[in-house]
């Protein structure tokens, strides 16, 4: 019995350590099916114990790589198959004026979540990994192919993000490679008609820390004459699970002159889907500061083009940040 448990214990050991190299990129994998990192993080335990319990019959035909996205990729289709499409509130319609009156949440939706850019990379100061993450986590791309079908969605992300041939696909997916073929030429389609125009073409954004630092003193600071200076004249700024969303300087400024600045504010630096983040926090009657939300900025050519702040508070343990932060001393 003990010579069972200690071989087990030694096979379990060996896989892990093969294993474990795979686990961020499964992550990434999992995060682009899905469009949730906590859903993500679940269903790749749940690949690594399949894996676990079917390491002593891989043959080695792939590669261990291969067969890791064989089991994730499936493991995905799984729970999309039961599963509502992630979104962001630009999914739903078109914007409002900011002095709209319906701000309300819609928490039983299924938002599209961010993800946290150490969790999904081995080297996350590594700027060449973070420019590819970038490329294929930014949150309209995540969110176009949340509208692909599933197997669409599978091949598109096997062929184009993890570089894998059609061939492969095709093992992967247990199809013929024409077959994948025509999945993928109707996915390029759909996912181009998905995304906003905007965003089709995207250059690298020129991420500028100092505007970053900016909007963080900007909004401890409650300045909107601060705040105006660094938004682009077309800036688009989404709150789920708020599904209201609003687009222009002008409403933008609005919307914070009438809501966000009537409260004070801290923030601290992080890192979403490869771009800069702030995780904002809410001051409260006691004098300290609650988890209020993980606000994504992307930015171009000097200005701020679009902001995504998610309202969840259960983000902030993913990033490993603290859900409250105490309050500044009065000569602070």
């Amino acid at each position: 019995m003990s010579s069972d448990r200690g071989t087990a214990v030694a096979e379990f050991s060996d896989f892990a350590e093969l294993a474990d190299s795979y686990r961020r990129e499964l992550l990434a994998h999992c995060y682009r099916m899905l469009g949730s990192y906590q859903d993500a993080e679940d269903l790749v335990q749940e690949t690594l114990v399949r894996a676990w319990r079917g390491y002593p019959r891989f043959d080695g035909r792939s590669s261990l790589r291969t067969w890791l996205h064989r089991i994730a990729t499936n493991v995905c289709l799984t729970a999309l198959a039961s599963a509502d499409r992630r979104i962001l509130p630009s999914g739903l319609g078109g914007p409002v004026d900011a002095g709209h009156p319906d701000l309300s949440r819609l928490d039983a939706a299924p938002w599209l979540q961010p993800a946290p850019t150490a969790g999904l990379l081995d080297r996350p100061d590594d700027p060449a990994a973070i420019a590819a993450l970038r490329d294929s986590t930014r949150l309209a791309l995540v969110a176009a192919y949340q509208v692909l079908p599933a197997r669409q969605r599978a091949v598109l992300l096997l062929v184009e993000v993890a570089a894998f041939s059609p061939a492969e696909v095709a093992g992967i997916l247990d199809v013929s490679v024409t077959a994948v073929r025509s999945l993928l030429q109707r996915a390029r389609l759909a996912i181009a008609s998905a995304l906003p125009d905007q965003d089709r073409v995207v250059a690298p954004p020129d991420l500028d820390t100092e505007l970053l630092r900016r909007y963080l003193a900007a909004f401890e600071s409650g300045d909107t004459n601060a705040l105006a200076d660094l938004l682009r004249a077309d800036v688009r700024y989404e709150m789920p699970p708020i599904a209201r969303w609003f687009s222009g300087r002008a409403a933008v400024l609005d919307h914070h002159e009438r809501r966000a600045f009537t409260r004070p504010h801290r923030a601290l630096p992080t890192s979403a889907n490869g771009y800069p983040a702030l995780a904002m926090y809410t001051g409260d009657d006691g004098g300290s500061f609650r988890a209020h939300g993980i606000h994504l900025v992307e930015q171009a050519a000097g200005s701020i083009t679009r902001i995504v702040v998610f309202l969840d508070p259960a983000l902030f343990p993913a990033f490993g940040l603290a859900t409250t932060l105490p309050g500044r001393p009065a000569s602070a």
